[in-house]
């Protein structure tokens, strides 16, 4: 799987196995080396990811034209029991 291909979850769960084995300590430096690269890796995209998803959820202010928010409703004061 290439770079792009990986979603967030997958890149994740990559980077959680990469972590368990490096923390097991039965690489050789070589080895090590490799799975901190691949983390990194991993770790860039979960952070792409999550930047992606951020800015397609972002909250834009309410009643701001230029945001694209619409005004609030107007609220109808309620009838109260006691006047």
């Amino acid at each position: 799987m290439t770079e792009p291909e990986l979603g967030y979850e997958q890149a994740l769960a990559l980077f959680d196995e990469s972590l368990k084995t490096l923390e097991d300590g039965n690489l050789s430096l070589d080895a090590a080396l490799e799975a901190v690269d691949k983390m990194q890796v991993y770790l860039r995209i979960c952070q792409q990811r999550l930047d992606e998803a951020k800015k397609r959820i972002e909250v834009r202010p309410a009643g701001d034209p230029e945001a694209g928010g619409e005004p609030p409703p107007e609220l109808e004061e309620p009838e109260t029991l006691f006047r």
